[in-house]
């Protein structure tokens, strides 16, 4: 995942993280300051997920939307 491309959606790559992960609160996602790292490791804390699933998952998310530009 790049980093650079997640601080250049970072609204749209937050809103399709609380669609995956439904119980985060605006508050917490606020709380991450859009570092990537801080909210792997909210969502980590707060489902108990591996960083490894959750990783996968954010990088698919990047993928989706590398998908929808190349449209």
């Amino acid at each position: 995942m790049n980093k650079d491309q997640v601080q250049g959606r970072w609204d749209e790559f937050t809103a399709r993280i609380k669609k995956q992960w439904g119980e985060l609160t605006d508050d917490e996602v606020r709380q991450a300051e859009g570092n990537v790292e801080k909210l792997m490791a909210r969502v980590q804390q707060k489902y108990g997920d591996s960083r490894e699933t959750i990783a996968a998952k954010f990088n698919e998310i990047m993928e989706s939307f590398e998908d929808e530009d190349n449209e």
